[in-house]
């Protein structure tokens, strides 16, 4: 009697664990500085993780900086990254840099992802790598954070709560991947009981299941066993595409979470209604995200214009939908 085989998969491939990121701790004191509590790497991995939870991000970057108004210390390209480094991590940054006279001559982004705070939390180091650091002088930047409850060194992201969400998306998408890479869904056994049948027509047989692979595929077979009972050969199927491992209720709820935790309508982000009414108006909904969400982070990023003594962050409003002319 042969033995029985047994395989699997192999193991997903996510862009980063769950745990390896939700793991908060304290701001820990290394060296000169405090070190974020959450692995802004993986907060920066995990953008990646869901379409969703990417696009939402994007949605308000874009929408940000199509208002905004260019100033002659601050490019359109720098508040750009400035908006979606706060976007992503909670905390974003403006170096100031000055002439020989003292005088601001251009505003410019450090990236948030190896900015530290100093333990008199008064200036700040760039740390790329190990060993490697950049101490800024007292004053020369702006740190804008998002406010955490535990503790006052580093914001933290809205979005924390839904990054499960996002997690559990990836890793539906990614089993789903592995099911068809696989090829399980679309193998059969023929199981052939029926004593009619001789070696010879067993090895034709199998020869024209081999020849119906490939190009041309999905060719006819035919099949003649004289004598043959009922069931004598079947067609079993290894397993069907609609394999109930409940794919699209994870891939429906893990999206409305991260929509729900980000906040933005999802007529603004391309997603297809299942049921017949849609989402309701598209003008209403982008009308109430730009006033609850992105009229407060343009408040927000406008913090930056006291601390640099010129009004450098300044926006405008953006018709998404232009009012239709009197008369059509």
């Amino acid at each position: 009697m042969g033995a029985i085989e047994q395989f699997t998969f192999g193991d997903p491939e996510p862009v980063i664990s769950g745990r390896g990121i939700l793991d908060y701790i304290e701001c820990a004191r290394l060296y000169k500085w405090y070190e974020p509590p959450i692995s802004l790497d993986g907060l920066a991995r995990a953008v990646g993780a869901s379409v969703y939870h990417a696009s939402a991000m994007i949605v308000k970057r874009n929408v940000l900086t199509s208002s905004f108004v260019p100033h002659k210390l601050l490019s359109r390209a720098t508040f750009e990254r400035f908006a979606w480094e706060y976007i992503v991590f909670g905390n974003a940054y403006l170096e100031r840099r000055d002439n020989r006279l003292g005088k601001p001559l251009s505003l410019e982004c450090p990236l948030a992802k190896y900015m530290r705070r100093a333990l008199d939390l008064e200036h700040y180091f760039f740390v790329p790598a190990y060993k490697t650091e950049h101490e800024f002088k007292r004053g020369m930047i702006f740190h804008l954070i998002e406010p955490d409850l535990h503790q006052e060194v580093y914001g933290l992201p809205q979005y924390i709560a839904a990054l499960n969400s996002a997690f559990l998306n990836e890793s539906a998408t990614l089993f789903r991947r592995r099911y068809f890479n696989n090829g399980s869904h679309a193998g059969f056994i023929l199981y052939m009981t029926d004593a009619a049948h001789n070696q010879e027509d067993i090895e034709g047989l199998r020869q024209a299941l081999k020849d119906s692979k490939g190009p041309g595929n999905f060719r006819n077979l035919f099949m003649y066993a004289p004598n043959g009972k009922k069931d004598g050969l079947q067609l079993i199927p290894i397993s069907e595409v609609a394999a109930k491992d409940d794919f699209l209720n994870i891939k429906n709820t893990t999206r409305d979470d991260q929509l729900a935790a980000h906040r933005v309508p999802p007529q603004l982000m391309g997603v297809i209604p299942a049921n017949v009414g849609g989402f309701g108006d598209a003008e209403k909904a982008a009308a109430v995200f730009w006033a609850n969400e992105i009229t407060p982070l343009q408040s927000r990023f406008r913090d930056v214009n006291e601390w640099i003594g010129e009004e450098v962050m300044r926006f405008e409003r953006v018709e998404i939908f232009p009012a239709k002319e009197a008369g059509k």
